[in-house]
């Protein structure tokens, strides 16, 4: 028989607490979500409920919120607002907010884009006004002042059952395959494009449509210079000749894609002297030991592609897990390769921004586009929760609404606070949005009291006193 260890002596429990909040954190989001005009925003666009006197706004955003808080379908949506009443009135339930995603049609996503882009201005201007400064990125020691960065990239989302759209993947599993496009700025979710299981990787329709859509997003005052990476999905003939396409007289457009090595790629890199081959760089600006990289644009004879395109050639020794996948040609050198083809001639105001390793740094940075995508399926895209195609493009919809407020709320409020503002979301849950707290009335005003000793205490008050201080969208 277990003896008592003491801390449970003379301890009963009971479910008759009054006035608490579980998931406190809530008030952050939808602060941020009313002062940055989302809310009255989406009010504007979103058709009129029949038969219902929800507001459909209230409805969307109160769900991208919960979605923030780690509800991964609407029944779980449902319990987590009834829980947080005593803040948000009555909750949505889940047939409602069914209801209000089954409207979003395609006119009405066009015009909920049109919002998320006013938006977008407002959250990049106030951005701009912060001690910091805008996010630019930094790569291999070169800070990118006045470049936005945009990262595509597709994932497989599984379903466990037979869904409308739903096919094999190319991963040999069932579900969807949507087509993404991220700032690596903000780490904002731009656009999303849900598509079947099926969908090709290259697809150069769908690429173009999501780039559309991302750059529908960027404020007008950021679309001076937009550098745009892709892997091996983008190395296609239209898509390269429509990024090419898109630059004018007021606008640059710079890209980094992965290539597909062929015999061709293979007789140039055999061409490339020792003496050519440099070391590679880290993000950090030092140099990476064992890995070299080379310019391979001159010695290339592949065709019709566009002028001024460039090929940077990557080598290392290969792991063990990669000798099977070798070719004839890199198992006879002993070394493993990859390509990147760019049109970076230079980045005006960046140094160095035309050597081959700065390029190669540049192109491996795209890899960041993983944690975006990770973030996305934490931000309730692991699972699509309807058998309805429109339900499911909506639940998407709103679950980029809800990484939207995430980065934010990290952007706005904590953006000085210790590993908070390029916080994962468990990170934000664990520290800021799951927080208890007793909601109680003292002196004619509600007083949502946390707990003093909470390390993170002081960070959650201040991002309130931010959020509600920000200026309101015009």
């Amino acid at each position: 028989m277990a003896e008592r260890t003491g801390w449970d002596r003379r301890l009963s429990v009971a479910a008759d607490g009054k006035g608490l909040i579980g998931h406190a954190g809530a008030v952050l989001l939808r602060a941020c979500a009313d002062r940055l005009g989302l809310t009255t925003g989406l009010g504007r666009v979103l058709p009129d409920g029949v038969g219902t006197w929800r507001d459909r706004a209230e409805v969307v955003v109160g769900l991208a919120c919960v979605i923030t808080l780690g509800a991964t379908n609407l029944s779980e949506a449902e319990q987590l607002q009834r829980h947080q009443t005593a803040l948000f009135g009555a909750a949505a339930s889940d047939s409602t907010a069914r209801r209000t995603l089954f409207a979003l049609d395609a006119p009405t996503l066009a015009r909920v884009a049109r919002v998320r882009a006013r938006v977008r201005r407002h959250v990049w201007g106030l951005l701009h006004l912060r001690p910091g400064g805008f996010p630019w990125l930094t790569v291999a020691g070169k800070r990118l002042a006045g470049w936005i960065v945009i990262d595509l990239d597709a994932t497989v989302i599984t379903a466990a059952s037979k869904k409308q759209g739903t096919a094999a993947t190319f991963k040999k599993t069932w579900g969807f395959h949507p087509l993404a496009a991220w700032c690596a700025n903000t780490q904002e979710s731009l656009a999303m494009l849900l598509r079947s299981g099926n969908a090709g990787a290259n697809t150069v329709a769908d690429h173009i449509t999501v780039l559309t859509e991302a750059l529908g997003q960027v404020p007008g005052s950021s679309q001076a210079k937009i550098l745009v990476r892709v892997d091996g999905a983008g190395a296609t003939h239209d898509l390269l000749e429509h990024l090419e396409a898109l630059n004018t007289a007021r606008r640059t457009v710079r890209y980094t894609v992965g290539w597909k090595l062929t015999d061709a790629d293979e007789q140039a890199i055999a061409l490339v002297p020792e003496g050519a081959w440099e070391d590679s760089l880290r993000q950090d600006g030092n140099v990476q030991d064992g890995y070299h990289c080379a310019e391979l644009t001159d010695l290339n004879t592949r065709e019709g592609w566009p002028a001024g395109m460039r090929l940077i050639v990557r080598r290392v020794r290969p792991s063990g897990r990669q000798l099977a996948k070798l070719t004839a040609f890199e198992q006879r050198t002993g070394w493993r390769y990859s390509v990147t083809a760019t049109n970076i001639r230079h980045m005006w105001g960046i140094a160095g921004s035309h050597q081959a390793q700065w390029l190669d740094a540049l192109a491996r940075a795209h890899a960041t586009v993983e944690d975006r995508v990770r973030t996305d399926k934490a931000m309730g895209l692991r699972n699509l929760p309807s058998q309805d195609w429109t339900i499911n493009r909506g639940w998407m919809l709103t679950a980029n609404l809800a990484h939207d407020l995430d980065c934010w709320v990290r952007l706005l409020s904590v953006h000085d606070q210790p590993q908070l503002e390029r916080a994962e979301p468990d990170t934000m849950r664990y520290r800021l949005y799951h927080l208890p707290a007793r909601l109680a009335a003292h002196a004619r005003r509600r007083w949502l009291r946390i707990d003093h000793t909470w390390p993170w205490a002081d960070a959650f008050v201040l991002a309130w006193q931010r959020l509600t201080h920000l200026p309101a969208a015009t």
